[in-house]
C-alpha cells in the first residue's frame, strides 16, 4: 500500500511547552477546509480526546514500545484512509522514550518511521536569542530526522516575537508562527493531567473555536500545509499487527475475521465521564474479531445492555464520581450478578477500582463500589506511571501462563486490603532488569489489573476475549435449553 497523505509531527523539547495546544489548534483550524486525522505518540488517552473533537475523526495512538514498528505503521495507514492531512502530536521531549540510550518509544522514532517532517514548538517565555540555539540543537541532533520549522509559544510582545523569529531564522529554520500568552488557550489540569474532552462537553465547542481562531491568526497555515506535503510516499505492507521484539507472542495467531457465520457477540463497554480511557484500536479489533461493541454508562444506566456476553471496564476517573457510582446501586448489582454468572469481565485501572468494595477519594470520603474484588481503591499522593513488562502467572481471558506482553500504568490510587493468597494475574517489571512485583487478579472469568494493554500488539488478545464471551453465551443458551 502506498500512503501519500501529507503529514507532520508536532514536537517540543519537553512536556509543558504547548504541544497539545498547538496540535489541537492546528487540527481545529485545518478541519474547516480539510479532512484532518489526528494521532498521539505514546500511551496517552487524554490528548486524543481533544484531537477527535477538533477534527471530527477518531484520533489514534502510535506507540513503538507497546507495538512493533509494523503495527504502528498499520495503525497509521488504516486511520489516514480518506484524510487530507495527518497531524501527529508527540510525547514528552522529541527524543525522550523508554531508554536514555535508544529512541524506542520516542516521538523522533515515530517521525522517522512514518517519514514525517517535524515542527518544533518552543516555549520562549524566558528567552530570546537562546531560542535559536535550542532549535539548532534539536535540528542537528539526529541527521536522519527532518526538523522543518518552529512555532514559538508564550510570546510576550511583538518585539519579543521579532527577536525570537529573527534569531531562529538566522540559523536556517523557518518560524511558522508566534502564539502569545493567552490564558483562554490553556487546557485546565488536575491530578491526572489535563481535563478530558468528554468532561468539557458544554464548553468544548467554544474553546476549540477560540483555539482554531488563535492558531489561524498567529500561525501560517499555508506554510504548515506545504511542510506536511514534503513527506515522501510510504510504501507499506499491512500484515496483521505484530508483537514488539522481545515479547513471547502466542504461538498460533488467528485471523481477525471472527467465527464464520456466527452472529456478533455483544460486549458491553463502559464509556462516560468516569470511564474514558480506551484505545480505539482495541475496540476496532474486538469488532474485527466478531464483537458488537455496546457502550453503556456506569454513571447513568441502571442496567447492563441487554443480551451482552462480556464486559470491558476501561480506565478513567471513577474517583471523581464516587457519589454517582455509589448511587447507581442497580448497575453495581447487575455487574456483580454478571460476575457470579461467570460472564467474562476485563477491567483496566479505573475498571479495577470500581470492582473493589469501595473507593476512598481525594477528600477522604469512602464510596461503596461493586464489591467483586476484596479491599479498597485508595487515592495516593504520588503518581504511578510507566511502561511495564507483564508476564502472565496463570491462564486468563487474554493470556496463557508464561506469555509476556507490554503495557503501561498511569494512576494515583492503590488497591489495598486484599488477601495475601489472591490469584495474581501478572508478574510486572519496569524493564528487563527491574524488580518484579505481582499484581492484578485472574479468576472465574475475571481479569483485572492497573495495567493498560494495546491489543494492536497482539490481535490474538481481542480474539481470545471475544471467544471467551461467545463460549459463555453458548453455555448459557445450552443450559437454558436444558432447563426448559
Amino acid at each position: 500500500m502506498i500512503i501519500e497523505t501529507p503529514r507532520l509531527v508536532i514536537a517540543a523539547p519537553s512536556s509543558g511547552c504547548g504541544k497539545s495546544t498547538v496540535a489541537t489548534g492546528l487540527m481545529a483550524a485545518l478541519a474547516a477546509t480539510r479532512r484532518v486525522q489526528g494521532f498521539k505518540v505514546g500511551p496517552d488517552y487524554i490528548d486524543p480526546g481533544y484531537h477527535t473533537a477538533a477534527s471530527g475523526r477518531v484520533s489514534r495512538n502510535l506507540d513503538t514500545w507497546l507495538m512493533a514498528p509494523a503495527g504502528v505503521q498499520a495503525v497509521f495507514a488504516r486511520a489516514v484512509a480518506g484524510a487530507d492531512i495527518a497531524i501527529i502530536e508527540g510525547v514528552m521531549g522529541l527524543f525522550d522514550g523508554y531508554s536514555a540510550h535508544a529512541e524506542s518509544g520516542s516521538t523522533a522514532e515515530v517521525a522517522k518511521l512514518l517519514g514525517a517532517p517535524v515542527i518544533l514548538v518552543l516555549d520562549v517565555s524566558s528567552m530570546a536569542r537562546s531560542a535559536a540555539a535550542l532549535a539548532c540543537g534539536y535540528r542537528d541532533y539526529d541527521p536522519m530526522l527532518s526538523v522543518a520549522g518552529v512555532i514559538c509559544n508564550h510570546v510576550a510582545s511583538e518585539q519579543h516575537a521579532r527577536w525570537v523569529r529573527e534569531a531562529i531564522e538566522d540559523v536556517g529554520l523557518p518560524v511558522l508562527g508566534c502564539l502569545p500568552r493567552l490564558e483562554a488557550l490553556r487546557i485546565p489540569e488536575r491530578h491526572l493531567g489535563l481535563e478530558m474532552a468528554v468532561e468539557r462537553r458544554a464548553t468544548l465547542p467554544a474553546f476549540l473555536q477560540h483555539l482554531a481562531g488563535a492558531v489561524s491568526q498567529y500561525v501560517d497555515l499555508q506554510r504548515v500545509q506545504r511542510i506536511a506535503e514534503t513527506a515522501q510516499p510510504l510504501d507499506l505492507a499491512l500484515p496483521e499487527m505484530a508483537a514488539p521484539s522481545g515479547c513471547g507472542a502466542p504461538q498460533k495467531a488467528s485471523k481477525l475475521s471472527g467465527a464464520l457465520g456466527a452472529p456478533a457477540v455483544r460486549i458491553a463497554v463502559a464509556r462516560d465521564e468516569a470511564f474514558c480511557f480506551y484505545y480505539e484500536d482495541n475496540l476496532d479489533l474486538l469488532r474485527a474479531a466478531g464483537a458488537e461493541v455496546v457502550p453503556f454508562s456506569p454513571l447513568a444506566d441502571p442496567e447492563l445492555p441487554a443480551d451482552c456476553a462480556g464486559l470491558y471496564l476501561g480506565g478513567g476517573y471513577p474517583e471523581l464520581y464516587g457519589p454517582q457510582l455509589a448511587a447507581n446501586r442497580s448497575l453495581r448489582l447487575a455487574i456483580r450478578s454478571a460476575h457470579e454468572a461467570g460472564m467474562p469481565i476485563y477491567a483496566e485501572c479505573g475498571g479495577l477500582m470500581v470492582l473493589t468494595e469501595s473507593i476512598r477519594d481525594l477528600a477522604g470520603e469512602t464510596w461503596p463500589m461493586v464489591g467483586i474484588l476484596p479491599g479498597q481503591a485508595r487515592l495516593r499522593a504520588k503518581l504511578v506511571m510507566g511502561y511495564r513488562l507483564v508476564t502472565a502467572q496463570r491462564d486468563s481471558l487474554l493470556l496463557r501462563q508464561g506469555e509476556q506482553v507490554r503495557g503501561h500504568e498511569f494512576h494515583y490510587s492503590d488497591w489495598v486490603g486484599y488477601p495475601a493468597d489472591l490469584p495474581y494475574a501478572y508478574e510486572i517489571r519496569p524493564n528487563e532488569e527491574g524488580p518484579a512485583s505481582y499484581a492484578g487478579v485472574a479468576h472465574n472469568g475475571l481479569l483485572a489489573s492497573y495495567v493498560h494493554l494495546h491489543f494492536g500488539a497482539w490481535p490474538e488478545l481481542a480474539l481470545r476475549l471475544v471467544d471467551a464471551c461467545r463460549r459463555w453465551q453458548e453455555q448459557r443458551r445450552t443450559s437454558s435449553a436444558g432447563q426448559s
